[in-house]
């Protein structure tokens, strides 16, 4: 049986709760066990603590459960070598809390617009296939028919009309999906993961991409990594694929090469040029994880209103257009109708 993976959510509150065991003197055995006393299904934590109790350390139990991202147990694992396992642990609460929150606001930006085009698309058709014949039998009793734009309209409602049972199962089928994606899990990664492959290296999607980007550098720094290490540990998270986990390699390459860390991630394009020299600034004065932390949080603000700004735009501009072509239907038939009313007046 598969093992379900821990949500972004779940993996904070796991991590956040630990490090504030740690802080307090207990072990990992012992923290382990105590988290599993206050969770509903505690059977894996009991196992993992009965694993720290014989020896294993933290980063093997986070991997072989099966239950957490890669990500999390390769930065374990680093903090447990720098002696930093509690920072590695608020680091890893941190960068998920954000992430999570990230998760909802994307779900809501694409949601809400998605829910209020589809309940526009079904006036429009409720108006072309029956109130339009409606207006058409009215004409056809006063001995006119519609013309020109009214009539163009009427055909298409027409034809919806005939459509409208394959339309209805294409409309529950895309309830279904929205439904599926804004509950998460599997199938709202696959789908975020393939449209920022394809899409999402560009717009607003880059800015948030960057934002995680530079939460996952701010995490593993804190974790007591250098950048050159901290770039491949954040290529890991990212997955290969993704146009941020190439960027990194390519950083890192250049690095390698001697090449000098600014010019290297801006070159790279890993972040903003003005973060870029923040860096730099930070690798010069031995406080890099913290300058990084700030241009996390920077980059994660200008994401957040760039995403509001996109969705502030969208939504006027859907009722806007909606209204414009509402109106073009009801004119179309409208104008004419008291014509012809005038006429026999």
């Amino acid at each position: 049986m598969k093992r379900q993976e821990m949500t972004s959510g779940e993996t904070s509150a796991f991590c956040l709760e630990l490090a504030l065991l740690l802080h307090a003197g207990v072990s990992v055995g012992d923290g382990l066990a105590l988290l599993a006393e206050e969770r509903e299904n505690p059977d894996w934590l009991a196992d993992a603590a009965r694993q720290a109790d014989n020896g294993e350390s933290l980063a093997q139990i986070i991997r072989a459960s099966g239950r957490f991202p890669a990500y999390v147990a390769g930065l374990l694992a680093v903090g447990e070598q720098t002696g930093r396992t509690e920072e590695a642990l608020e680091a890893l609460s941190r960068y998920y809390d954000s992430r999570e929150q990230m998760e909802r606001q994307v779900r809501n930006a694409l949601l809400y617009p998605a829910m209020l085009l589809l309940m526009m698309l079904a006036v429009i058709v409720v108006l072309l296939a029956k109130v339009l014949p409606v207006f058409d039998q009215v004409y056809a009793s006063l001995g006119g028919q519609l013309t020109g734009v009214a009539a163009g309209l009427l055909a298409a409602g027409r034809i919806l009309d005939r459509a409208l049972p394959a339309l209805c199962v294409l409309l529950a089928a895309v309830v279904v999906l929205a439904a599926v994606f804004a509950a998460g899990g599997t199938v709202q990664k696959r789908m975020v993961a393939w449209w920022q492959c394809r899409r999402g290296d560009r717009g607003v999607s880059r800015k948030l991409n960057t934002a995680r980007l530079a939460q996952a550098l701010a995490m593993a720094l804190r974790s007591g990594l250098p950048l050159e290490e901290a770039l491949t540990l954040a290529e890991e998270l990212l997955g290969e694929e993704a146009p941020d986990a190439q960027r990194c390699r390519e950083c890192r390459e250049r690095l390698e090469q001697g090449e000098d860390l600014a010019a290297a991630l801006k070159a790279a394009e890993v972040l903003p040029a003005a973060e870029c020299r923040l860096v730099a600034l930070g690798d010069r004065s031995g406080s890099c994880d913290a300058v990084m932390e700030e241009v996390s949080r920077r980059l994660t603000e200008e994401s957040e209103q760039a995403l509001n700004e996109l969705l502030g735009r969208v939504e006027p501009a859907l009722v806007l257009g909606t209204a414009l072509l509402v109106g073009v239907i009801l004119l179309s038939v409208m104008l004419p109708l008291m014509n012809i009313m005038a006429a026999l007046g």
